[in-house]
């Protein structure tokens, strides 16, 4: 409805912008507008997107990514260097695509439950907001926000999809694993290799025959957790200890663990003194526990100088283009699109909002192995869909299918282990992280927050969970005393159409 051609001043721009850019120029009107370029040499490629609706934005920019293949053919002479029937064809490079339920085989109607449970959830107040995404076949169907960040009277402040979250364990899967995993390829380290080989310091002790199968496998014989924040609480007040915390950074108080609040340096030597001299559970069988991964993040930052977080966000999540999954978020993106954790009374004694929850990963400086991860449901189903294909993921191989099948093996079901090595998997009787209707081989985590991610290769589906139950205090445990996680998931694999 407005004119198709280009005003001298956007040709300029556009002609500007090509000779010192890569430049693509998409075009959303009428092809003849290519007529009026004097050159496109500068130009890498154009699309013609004929008309400038939402559909044809959203489907235009999944082709410029290959989440869906080009193979229009031009229907008129559009310029000199577009004759008629003027082609060039990409091909699907396995990037999540956007679409309808019905696409993918799934029926909507059956769907609505998944809304109505979500509303459910909100009312009740079993969290503040929610974000859920679903996808099938690598397509997006489902992908909606519920509530708001926080249960102030008169907020504004809605969910939105760009909205990130504390993901707690997930980082164990979304983090670690990957690091893990890909040193393993790498040769750097194995299934078998014993925890006095990352640490020296533990060869002394009873952990230092301790494989990193067994750990990951929760098969290790470790406590489930040590609340180290406890000890560093003055023994009168229960405030932090004014020995061990500053308000201001400093050279010897560099550690930041909230706002205004700083660790001395030295204690990170306390916290892994503390794990190698705990004591191991007598019987050897499954214990889920958060320590291996303080053990692995000890190891990891001496192989990663500039940190491991640091190299996860160059090798894997920019490429993956996760571009709001991060460690220490508020050094990336403003307070108000961050989901609160909670507001600590305990430790903190502050509202936690970009600040990891888990009060160990916080002692860490919000960089942890098992906690400190952030972002939304979009970014966490591309992680979890490079997964689910076996490593690879928009035309870029991550890591060997015999990896990911290695790590998403359970090597002790016989012992009543239902752990892959660093993947939870589903329950071997009633009871267990998933709705029991998952195909054995699926896989995925969950996180104490009320965050939960799971693929499933046989059905080709991801679902990807994340609220901030924990606001504003963890103990709100309604949602997982409701099964809330699982039976939407329940309710998504009843909405497949057989």
């Amino acid at each position: 409805w407005k004119k198709y051609k280009f005003s001298n001043l956007e040709k300029v721009w556009l002609y500007e912008i090509a000779r010192e850019h890569t430049t693509i120029l998409d075009v959303f009107v009428k092809p003849y507008a290519l007529l009026d370029l004097q050159s496109t040499t500068n130009l890498d490629a154009v699309v013609v997107s004929y008309q400038n609706s939402e559909i044809a934005q959203q489907r235009s920019a999944q082709l410029l990514f290959g989440a869906i293949p080009a193979k229009g053919v031009l229907p008129v002479t559009a310029h000199v260097d577009f004759p008629v029937r003027t082609s060039y064809t990409i091909e699907y490079n396995k990037r999540l695509s956007y679409g309808m339920a019905e696409s993918v085989g799934m029926d909507p109607h059956r769907l609505r439950k998944v809304d109505s449970l979500a509303r459910l959830a909100i009312t009740e107040e079993m969290t503040p907001g929610i974000q859920i995404l679903i996808a099938r076949r690598g397509k997006v169907f489902y992908h909606k926000t519920f509530g708001k960040q926080t249960y102030k009277k008169n907020a504004k402040d809605v969910v939105l999809w760009d909205d990130i979250y504390d993901l707690a364990s997930l980082t164990k899967i979304l983090a670690t694993l990957p690091v893990v995993m890909k040193m393993q390829e790498e040769g750097k380290i194995g299934m078998y290799t014993t925890l006095k080989e990352l640490i020296p310091d533990a060869s002394e002790t009873d952990k230092a025959d301790i494989t990193i199968k067994e750990m990951l496998s929760h098969y290790a014989r470790l406590a489930p957790w040590i609340p180290f924040y406890s000890e560093t609480l003055d023994n009168i007040t229960r405030k932090p200890d004014k020995k061990l915390y500053k308000k201001r950074s400093s050279k010897r108080y560099k550690t930041k663990v909230a706002k205004k609040m700083f660790l001395r340096n030295d204690y990170q030597d306390s916290i892994l003194t503390k794990i190698l001299e705990s004591e191991l559970c007598e019987k050897k069988e499954y214990k889920y526990s958060d320590l291996p991964y303080y053990l692995l993040k000890e190891y990891l930052d001496t192989q990663y100088p500039k940190g491991f977080d640091t190299y996860l966000k160059d090798s894997l999540y920019r490429s993956l283009g996760a571009n709001y999954t991060s460690y220490k978020p508020l050094e990336y993106f403003d307070g108000g699109s961050i989901a609160p954790s909670e507001i600590d009374d305990y430790f903190r004694y502050q509202e936690l909002r970009g600040y990891v929850h888990d009060m160990g990963a916080a002692m860490q400086g919000g960089v942890g192995g098992h906690a400190g991860l952030f972002s939304n449901a979009n970014d966490v189903a591309k992680i979890m869909q490079m997964y689910l294909q076996k490593g690879y993921y928009g035309g870029k191989r991550y890591f060997e299918e015999e990896t990911i099948d290695a790590f998403n093996t359970c090597y002790y079901c016989d012992e009543d282990n239902r752990r892959g090595v660093g993947f939870d998997k589903p329950q071997l009787e009633d009871v267990g992280p998933t709705c029991g209707c998952v195909s054995m081989t699926s896989f995925g985590h969950s996180g104490f927050t009320g965050t939960y991610a799971w693929a499933d290769p046989e059905e080709e589906i991801v679902y990807v969970f994340l609220s901030n139950r924990t606001y504003p205090t963890m103990t709100n445990n309604k949602l997982s005393e409701e099964n809330i996680r699982t039976e939407i998931q329940r309710y998504i694999y009843e909405a497949i159409e057989h």
